[in-house]
């Protein structure tokens, strides 16, 4: 890993990297005006094309779902079901009521309403991700959607990686489908002979599912656009090289282009983790994968103190911040910008992944500086309420047509004073 300063680190982030390619627009363009067009044959098409799944349905049946429970191993089922209880503890906390403000003849307020037709995106490809079933399933029920779905990719055999429908059984999702990539992405969007249109997509994808939702966005609510996945390590100098290293590795395996990046104002803790790194990549079962990230995207900043790491950890706004001390709630109030903070020396990034309860689906590229955590606030929507009497109206009619009127809006106005004219 490069191990730079602080001041050129902040200078190289600014400067960025553009990911985005115009050729993956064009082909996803193509794709969904197809799947628009055609419907099921398709996606079809596409998923003997892309996933090599000779299909002929796109729906997993209630026989498959219950093949699939037998088959996963009792101990991780439990493993899941706990995992499940933790998220649900979390997530109803979430949940928000609806508000109303009376007066002498007048009534205004506001009703929370789930969204009706839910849809998540599981990948599949290099990895089966049951975690991203249950963080986008199980906020989706609490929020009271009417319908929760799921588009995951096929395996060559046409069936769905049973730890996958093991997840989306504990979590209650109620519709399964096999497909995966843009396609998916359009079929849920725009609606297929079998794919009920969606009102809200959510999940992650690799390139040319996050430009799909882009696409999309309009004809039907997406949750982000998510980029590549990123952590940030803030360690004291009394923090374990050992830990640190494994905790940065455990994002480089996700994917070349993620970012693991360690904050340290210890320059022999920096130079012990770098030699742990190169120890463990030889390790790893993803080491090409890991290895391509960290040399890179990994970095190790130099700081003058824990103070400043802060500082530039708010500059980065990474998606997973590890704050590696004895007493890390000194340091959370000043964290403003990140996706989801881990304190303290034994609370690694994969407790929040698998296990702790707060969701995983986190913004990412800096967006956590203006967005959250997926929650059951994605899967809700707000109407507003008014009511007046006579009375009341009468009151504030000449105060309504006078603001039309400054406006330019004459017939705002006359709505409201042919009522006083009446």
């Amino acid at each position: 890993m490069k191990i730079v300063k602080a001041d050129v680190y902040l200078k190289e982030l600014k400067s960025g990297k553009d990911l985005s390619k115009p050729e993956v627009g064009a082909a996803v363009r193509t794709i969904i005006e197809n799947v628009r067009e055609r419907g099921d044959a398709a996606v079809l098409a596409y998923e003997r094309q892309f996933d090599e799944a000779d299909l002929s349905s796109l729906i997993v049946t209630k026989e498959e779902i219950d093949e699939a429970v037998k088959k996963v191993p009792k101990k991780f089922f439990k493993v899941l079901s706990k995992a499940a209880k933790n998220i649900r503890a979390f997530h109803e906390k979430q949940k928000r009521k609806g508000f109303s403000l009376s007066g002498k003849g007048k009534l205004i307020g506001q009703k929370v309403l789930p969204i009706e037709r839910a849809a998540l995106y599981v990948p599949g490809g290099t990895a089966a991700y049951p975690s991203t079933v249950l963080m986008n399933a199980i906020p989706a029920k609490i929020a009271g959607c009417a319908e929760v779905c799921i588009a995951t990719p096929p395996l060559i055999n046409g069936k769905i990686n049973p730890v996958i429908l093991a997840a989306a059984y504990i979590a209650g999702v109620d519709t399964i489908y096999k497909m995966g990539g843009a396609q998916a992405i359009a079929a849920l969007a725009y609606g297929t002979e079998s794919v009920k249109k969606a009102d809200k997509i959510v999940g992650p994808g690799n390139v040319y599912v996050a430009e799909a939702k882009r696409q999309v966005y309009g004809q039907v609510s997406i949750d982000m656009i998510a980029g590549p996945s990123e952590i940030a390590v803030l360690a004291d100098e009394a923090s374990d090289p050992a830990f640190v290293a494994a905790d940065l590795l455990s994002q480089a395996e996700h994917d070349k282009n993620a970012r693991a990046i360690l904050i340290t104002p210890s320059e022999s803790l920096a130079k012990e983790v770098e030699k742990e790194i190169q120890k463990r990549l030889t390790l790893l079962k993803r080491e090409e994968i890991a290895t391509c990230s960290i040399e890179n995207n990994g970095r190790i900043v130099l700081v003058k103190d824990m103070e400043e790491g802060v500082g530039v950890a708010n500059e980065i706004a990474p998606e997973h911040l590890e704050i590696c001390a004895d007493e890390p709630m000194q340091y959370l109030d000043s964290v403003k910008n990140a996706g989801s903070v881990f304190l303290g020396r034994y609370c690694p990034e994969a407790l929040g992944d698998y296990l702790g309860g707060p969701n995983h689906t986190l913004p990412t590229s800096g967006a956590a500086r203006f967005s959250s955590p997926l929650s059951v606030d994605d899967f809700i929507k707000k109407t507003q309420f008014i009511y007046y009497d006579k009375a009341a109206f009468e009151k504030v009619a000449e105060d309504i047509a006078y603001f039309a009127t400054k406006e330019g809006l004459t017939a705002h106005a006359e709505s409201a004073m042919i009522r006083l004219k009446k």
